[in-house]
């Protein structure tokens, strides 16, 4: 009985072995690929003469015990370790188990160099992409490998430094991004700003998600912050700061002159700056309030007249850009005022 439980016990190591021998890398690109040395032999060596001291001479003639690079003994069979005793059986098994447990830990490993090696280039490339593309664009990455990169990373304990090389990455590139626009003319300035900044804005849609495990478990628990501030934050120290003195006026004479850009650009941009930093409100109140709601105080009684003026002066510049109210031939006679009639009498009967 107690060779066969011996047996037992030395077959189950030796399946640990193989399957240890056998395990395969986890990268579809070879990532983490580290052979085991000759250093993992010694941490068995020593658990086996202590389990031989512990246990006594042996009953039989001693077998050699030779390490080989995997830490495995190599006389150490079934027969012997039942020669051996329980005590070193078990021993045995023990060092069998813990250097298959070492071999798995140092293959599943990701040294800073694997990472500046292998693992950040990836992250570079697909931050390129996403920073430069246009709208509609299709991205030729695979979301899926970017977010596994990310998390071996985390889990490897590397999230400090590639915190550290995304802000260096994206700060670099914003640079470039307010060296075009200083270059740009003024009829073409607010344009590009438009398209840097909504460029910027969609590619972090993708960017933060990517790097969602780092801002969890990273910025979020050791630095007490959110990636997205972070990032936004960048746009507006390289950027918006760099241009707003530039780009302010720009807007204000547009506003003044209808249709010299399009609604949409200028809603996008005063939206984008109120996001950036909300206390730029107060370099153009009026010019705010036209796309953010409760800028400016509420109105009052005694200034209705004044609204209505304001009214009547944008439409008389909408028909001297081109702009007419419609047909109004096809429009009969009095029917604004019985239509208001009709209203005013249903109201009556609905208070009888």
């Amino acid at each position: 009985m107690e060779e066969e439980s011996m047996e037992e016990e030395g077959g189950g190591g030796c399946e640990a072995m193989m399957d240890d021998q056998n395990h395969n890398n986890w990268g579809a690109g070879g990532y983490g690929r580290h052979l085991l040395g000759p250093a993992a032999a010694p941490l068995g060596d020593r658990l086996l003469r202590g389990a031989a001291a512990a246990a006594g001479p042996p009953a039989g003639p001693e077998l050699p015990a030779v390490p080989e690079a995997n830490g495995v003994l190599r006389g150490c069979e079934p027969g012997a370790a039942a020669a051996a005793g329980k005590g070193g059986a078990g021993a045995i098994a023990a060092a069998i188990n813990i250097n298959a447990s070492t071999s798995k830990f140092l293959m599943n490993v990701i040294t800073i160099e694997d990472y500046k090696s292998t693992y950040w280039p990836k992250l570079d490339s697909a931050i390129d992409q996403l920073l430069t593309q246009s709208p509609g664009d299709y991205i030729p990455i695979s979301y899926e490998q970017i977010y596994s990169c990310v998390y071996k990373c985390v889990c490897q304990q590397h999230s400090e430094q590639m915190y550290s090389d995304l802000i260096k990455k994206i700060t670099n590139h914003l640079e470039r991004v307010s060296k075009e626009l200083q270059a740009s003319p003024p009829d073409l300035y607010i344009e590009r700003f438009n398209v840097a900044l909504g460029q910027y804005m969609g590619a972090l849609q993708s960017i933060v998600p990517l790097f969602i495990y780092m801002n969890k478990f990273y910025i979020e628990t050791k630095l007490n912050r959110d990636l997205k501030d972070d990032l936004i934050k960048l746009f507006t120290e390289h950027v918006a700061e760099k241009h707003i003195y530039n780009l302010m006026p720009l807007l204000l004479e547009a506003q003044s002159t209808p249709f010299q850009i399009t609604p949409s650009t200028m809603a996008n941009i005063v939206k984008g700056l109120y996001t950036l930093r909300p206390e730029w409100v107060q370099m153009a109140p009026a010019l705010f309030s036209k796309f953010i709601p409760n800028i400016l105080p509420p109105a009052v009684e005694s200034e209705l007249q004044e609204y209505a003026a304001q009214d009547q002066k944008l439409q008389r510049e909408l028909m001297q850009n081109g702009f007419t109210r419609g047909d109004q031939s096809r429009k009969r006679a009095g029917e604004e005022l019985a239509y208001n009639g009709s209203s005013a009498c249903a109201s009556s009967r609905g208070y009888r």
